[in-house]
């Protein structure tokens, strides 16, 4: 496939926060020199004491610690709104759009959030949360979940937010891992025209939760729905906020005192730091814009990018409850008009579904006021690069390809828009005071263009600091594969640029009779034939090669999968990569299982390849688990072919 390249636009370059001698030079020097490096940076945020010892980190696998600005003292609420008050009270910072259209949308400015979350706040102390303490969210994408957020980082509580597509089991283990005396929930959230149970799960997950640990339960009316009440037990959330005073000092934290739980940890000093550089230099923030980052705060994108990150940097955020497809799929360009949206952060799922139907997406909007779009979540293959670059940013808007995980806290290698030439698939270059690496799999330094297991050398300010309660199992996780590296799990390529290119996860890389390919690439071949709108490789056990391809293919509106389509794929293939890629079965698929973020879940696809239909595991968070049904019905209908 012939690599494109986007350069720098002139129009953003004359404007940008950073250009590229700067970003060459702070690169430079986070490397090199951090401690000063950081101190500067540090000071982007509100310290109750400033830090003076900035990083100490090791990983000795026998003597393993992580810390950064140990000894300031700060409050994340504080940085995300007090500190806002004096000079953007009344700007919007939070804009949130309902379900369903026509429905009243909210507003609430700095001074308005600011009171929510302070009257929340003594409401959870007169409920007797506590500092230290660890409260379990598990919301509907409404503003009421944000000032939760805040409410518990301004007491010095952690929270640990659970997506609200998560099943009353999975929820149940969140809450017990967490000791959790309290839950904060919703009588139920709506989504694509649907209602989600949310408070009967809640209700579900405390019996199964072992030992008992929940006493109270705030529920916000949202829906009003008739729900069980538990009159010792449930608090109804406004009852409960109406009465509170709005004034709330912040709690002082340590910049190494947790914030937040998510099946990993942040520390509240080096996570705030990182998420307000990252958020203000990959999206090359203007203080006016407005930003919208499309994920659900149940995940580390909404944590770092959608509240803590943006706010921190007084943004008017966009905050919505639907998906971008209902009623339709001009409904994502509708809400980018209504509100005049700037930025854009949204996945490559979403990306493709609307490509799928590219007329439908953009027939009814203008988008006019898009400037950026990022992308984030798994590896974006070039056609959809080109498809949201040219259709749907009408080759105006450069796409910020960000390439990072939970556990890293936020970016670790991403373009900024008016420093970084743009390569379609390409997560381009490394953010500041991030040192990736590739190593053979026997751990030796691949040096130039390359590909390789990608590892990251040294520390930076947003990583997770250990597995809650079992330190041991994060060293193991993270930093046994590789000596004295954090081990990614993903695979990556180097060009000769010093571009990396993410191939996906490791366990994604295909061994076909020695051959070792990344799963993405292939994925990306398929999706740039124009009969086809998405793809997902897996392999599967296989005689003789070791390891076969299998391949699910969801053809564009109005194709219908047949034997010379099939044959044309499998030659396509063949053309753009190599003989060796030929697959060794295509399945037709309506759908592909997908978390409510949008994630393929290929663990499922894997299982169903190889015949493991009793090994599926817990299917109820996918967006829509009777796709599952479908494929295994297919699979089988191939296996009678084959047969």
């Amino acid at each position: 496939m012939t690599e494109q390249r986007y350069p720098i636009k002139d129009s953003i370059r004359e404007n940008a926060y950073i250009v590229a001698d700067d970003y060459q030079a702070m690169y430079e020097q986070s490397v090199n020199d951090p401690d000063t490096f950081w101190q500067q940076v540090s000071e982007r945020i509100s310290w109750h004491q400033a830090p003076s010892k900035i990083k100490n980190c090791s990983f000795d696998k026998n003597d393993l610690y992580i810390k950064w600005f140990e000894d300031g003292v700060l409050n994340a609420a504080e940085n995300c709104i007090d500190r806002h008050l004096s000079e953007r009270g009344d700007k919007l910072a939070l804009q949130w759009e309902p379900d369903e259209e026509g429905q009243a949308s909210r507003q609430f400015t700095y001074k308005e959030l600011h009171q929510e979350v302070c009257k929340l706040a003594n409401g959870l102390k007169s409920l007797g949360v506590k500092k230290g303490d660890v409260v379990t969210l598990y919301m509907p994408m409404v503003p009421e979940a944000v000032f939760a957020m805040l409410a518990c980082a301004r007491i010095g509580a952690m929270h640990s937010v659970v997506f609200a597509g998560f099943s009353p089991e999975a929820l149940a283990g969140r809450i017990s891992d967490g000791q959790s005396a309290l839950v904060i929930t919703a009588d139920e959230g709506r989504r694509g025209g649907k209602t989600v149970p949310l408070k009967q799960n809640v209700d579900e997950a405390i019996e199964l939760c072992s030992p008992a640990c929940v006493e109270k339960v705030l529920v916000l009316k949202h829906t009003g729905a008739d729900i069980h009440w538990r009159a010792n037990r449930d608090v109804e959330y406004h009852s409960l906020v109406e009465k509170q005073s709005n004034i709330c000092p912040p709690e002082p934290m340590n910049a190494e005192d947790p914030l937040f739980l998510l099946y990993t940890s942040g520390s509240t000093g080096g996570y705030m730091v990182y998420t307000s550089l990252s958020h203000h230099t990959v999206f090359d923030y203007k203080a006016d814009e407005v930003y919208w980052c499309m994920a659900d705060i149940g995940w580390i994108t909404g944590h770092s990018y959608a509240v803590y990150g943006p706010l921190s940097n007084g943004a008017s955020c966009i905050m919505y409850e639907g998906v971008p497809n209902y009623p339709d799929c001009g409904r994502l360009g509708r809400i980018i008009d209504k509100y005049q949206v700037n930025t854009l952060y949204t996945a490559p799922t979403v990306i493709r579904a609307l490509m799928a139907k590219s007329e439908e997406a953009t027939a009814t909007n203008s988008r006019s006021s898009l400037r950026l779009l990022g992308t984030a979540g798994e590896p974006i293959n070039p056609e959809a690069w080109g498809w949201f670059h040219d259709v749907f940013g009408e080759g105006r808007c450069p796409i910020l390809d960000t390439w990072w995980q939970t556990e890293t806290g936020g970016m670790m290698i991403a373009p900024m828009p008016g420093a970084t030439e743009l390569k379609p698939g390409s997560a381009t270059q490394p953010f500041f005071g991030v040192q990736p690496a590739l190593l053979d799999n026997e751990g030796n330094m691949r040096d130039g263009a390359t590909d390789g297991n990608l590892v990251i050398c040294d520390s930076w300010p947003g990583q997770m600091r250990t597995i809650f309660g079992d330190h041991q199992r994060f060293i193991d996780t993270y930093f046994s594969t590789f000596n004295g590296y954090y081990f990614s799990s993903d695979g990556a390529r180097r060009d000769a640029d010093g571009d990396y290119w993410i191939t996906g996860r490791v366990d994604d890389v295909l061994n076909v009779s020695g051959h070792r390919m990344g799963t993405a690439e292939l994925e990306s071949a398929l999706v740039a034939h124009p009969k086809v709108t998405e793809a997902a490789v897996v392999g599967f056990p296989h005689e003789i090669k070791g390891e076969g391809i299998y391949i699910y293919v969801s053809l564009q509106q109005g194709e219908q999968g047949n034997d010379a389509l099939l044959q044309e794929l499998k030659q396509w293939l063949r053309r753009e990569i190599g003989p060796i890629a030929s697959p060794d079965v295509i399945q037709w698929a309506d759908d592909l299982p997908k978390t409510r973020s949008g994630k393929i879940m290929r663990r499922i696809l894997r299982k169903i390849a190889a015949n493991e239909y009793n090994a599926l595991g817990d299917i109820s968070t996918l967006a829509d688990p009777s796709v599952v049904a479908r494929l295994i019905e297919g699979h089988q209908h191939i296996n009678e072919d084959v047969a």
